[in-house]
């Protein structure tokens, strides 16, 4: 028990926290635990994890800001190997951080995870040469379900750092992402004054 430290409501936002668990290491190399639902709930993070996902992507590639509209998920995120920027967007309506983000760098040497709710867009940047991020969630992906946001929205104003060597026009979207809606037509599909 107590193998994690958590910092809760990150950057003032409700409900985001990061992890950090306990790494022990010695001269051959280190053990530390991932996920123990024991050490979580003692921490006042209850969650049905149902799936996990691993991406690899490579310098520069921008994936979000994705959401499900009617199946949100609770994501608890980490990097194996590389170093991204990961960003949370408060999607939760009538939410006092309504629309405001928080970014964090996620390592395989700093070990941290992040822990964000559901009704939350999250999108991430890949700053070194190749990353494999892997992430829990608590409910399925249904791809018909699928949301997104600009990435470079004005009204959400994310603050990504660009890969050295690359600038934004340069960075690698897929196409489905290149088409996200901005938050503005966000907030009118929904009938929500910004």
């Amino acid at each position: 028990m107590g193998q994690i430290t958590v910092q809760k409501n990150v950057g003032g936002i409700e409900g985001l926290c990061v992890i950090e668990p306990a790494v022990h290491g010695d001269k051959r190399g280190y053990f530390m635990e991932t996920y123990n639902q024991k050490d979580m709930e003692a921490e006042g993070l209850c969650y049905n994890f149902v799936q996990d996902n691993q991406s690899a992507s490579t310098k520069g590639v921008l994936r979000g800001l994705h959401y499900q509209i009617n199946h949100p998920q609770d994501k608890l995120v980490r990097v194996i190997r590389g170093e991204v920027f990961d960003v949370a967007v408060d999607l939760r309506n009538g939410s006092k951080t309504f629309g405001k983000w928080f970014g964090i760098k996620l390592t395989d040497e700093n070990k941290k995870q992040f822990l964000i709710p559901k009704n939350f867009a999250h999108g991430f940047i890949v700053l070194s040469d190749e990353a494999e991020f892997c992430y829990k969630v608590t409910d399925f992906w249904y791809p018909n379900d699928e949301g997104g946001l600009m990435w470079n929205d004005n009204n959400i104003n994310v603050e990504w750092p660009i890969p050295e060597g690359m600038t934004t026009k340069t960075l690698n979207l897929s196409d489905k992402d290149k088409a996200n809606m901005s938050f503005a037509e966000y907030c009118k599909e929904r009938g929500i004054n910004i």
